[in-house]
């Protein structure tokens, strides 16, 4: 019995991991195409149909690259960092609710486990930057660590009026609470404020200068190649991928699907009887199935319109300096993320709508 419930967790692992990583591995093709087509260019196209196949040629010839580590270098630390920088970008997936008790683990504290395992993957940066024995590393670490110290407190403090909003740190109860309106709308200024905060949390451009090319070749991965810069590419884009569902979920409605109903009242005043047996809301969510396909593919559109956002970004706005950065976060982000934890649960209070669990407390 206990090989049998082992074996289930494997497998339920895979099935959350194995999916994450094709994800990674698409999310790099779409980024190369999107930012193609808005420069005017081609992008990938050669290797698969239409470039799709381009994501794993690039996999096979980085496995393949012969690997040459630098003398100087504190090697255990050196290959560490980046697998320590992986598995925290992984292990965030752990709670993430794909529908009503679809996650690997629905526990009650799943804002602030995501909020310590983003924490701790600033560890394997820190680690990777030093043990290479390189400046340009060294300095893109401490730029790096500087930068994700300074931005989690953005994203803490917006993550915060959202709990303040439902009454509870669980992801589900979060998204349970978006029913009657998703939360972008009350907190619009909020929602650009974590956005912003998210960007730079992920190391993205305009605020990559932790890998700033022009200053620092690469940042803290310079002297690594082959299978672990690997690890370093799969975990800068897993934490762009859960970053873009952390968004959904926490201000986009989740999983929740308030468009079929509408689609059912659409066809219905339009006299299209023939489609109604097909779309009728009430006959497509009778199959638990379905209605977990319907759940999971309404979060994956959400988070694929989020991750074009940071696409866009990127091709949009130029690098700005590391001054700049910290500056912006701390008189600029700062200020205004605590005005409105500051506002919102005075709004609230004067409205006498505080959930029932934080009046209480």
């Amino acid at each position: 019995m206990l090989y049998l419930i082992s074996l289930i967790s494997v497998l339920e692992v895979v099935l959350i991991v194995v999916p994450v990583l094709l994800t990674v591995a698409y999310v790099t093709v779409a980024e190369r195409k999107t930012m193609a087509s808005m420069q005017r260019r081609l992008g990938p196209n050669i290797v698969g149909y239409y470039g799709l196949l381009q994501a794993f040629a690039d996999a096979l010839k980085l496995l393949l690259k012969e690997y040459v580590s630098p003398t100087q270098a504190n090697l255990a630390l050196f290959f560490l960092g980046p697998i320590i920088t992986l598995v925290f970008s992984l292990l965030g997936y752990l709670v993430i609710p794909y529908g009503p008790g679809l996650a690997l683990n629905d526990f009650s504290l799943g804002i602030l486990y995501m909020l310590a395992v983003s924490s701790l993957a600033t560890y394997g940066i820190l680690l990777a930057g030093w043990s290479a024995n390189s400046k340009y590393a060294f300095l893109g670490s401490l730029r790096s660590t500087a930068q994700l110290i300074s931005y989690e407190l953005i994203l803490s403090s917006a993550i915060l009026l959202v709990i303040m909003l439902t009454g509870s740190l669980n992801l589900t109860v979060i998204i349970e609470g978006q029913r009657a309106i998703w939360f972008i709308i009350p907190l619009l200024p909020v929602f650009i404020i974590f956005f912003i905060g998210s960007i730079a949390e992920t190391n993205r451009a305009p605020f990559d200068l932790a890998e700033a090319e022009s200053e620092l070749v690469s940042g803290f991965m310079t002297e690594h190649a082959a299978v672990i810069f690997v690890f370093f590419f799969l975990a800068e884009y897993g934490s762009i991928v859960l970053i873009c569902v952390l968004t959904s979920v926490l201000f986009l409605g989740g999983y929740l699907y308030d468009y079929l109903p509408s689609l059912y009242h659409l066809i219905q005043y339009f006299d299209f009887d023939y489609y109604l047996e097909y779309l009728d809301s009430e006959s497509i969510l009778s199959d638990p199935l379905i209605e977990g396909l319907v759940y999971g593919l309404t979060l994956g559109i959400k988070s694929c319109f989020m991750i074009f956002v940071f696409i866009w970004a990127r091709a949009s706005f130029p690098r700005i300096r590391f001054d700049q950065l910290m500056s912006f976060c701390w008189t600029v982000l700062l200020p205004l993320v605590i005005a409105f934890v500051i506002l919102v649960p005075c709004i609230l209070y004067s409205f006498e709508i505080i959930p029932t669990n934080i009046y209480l407390l």
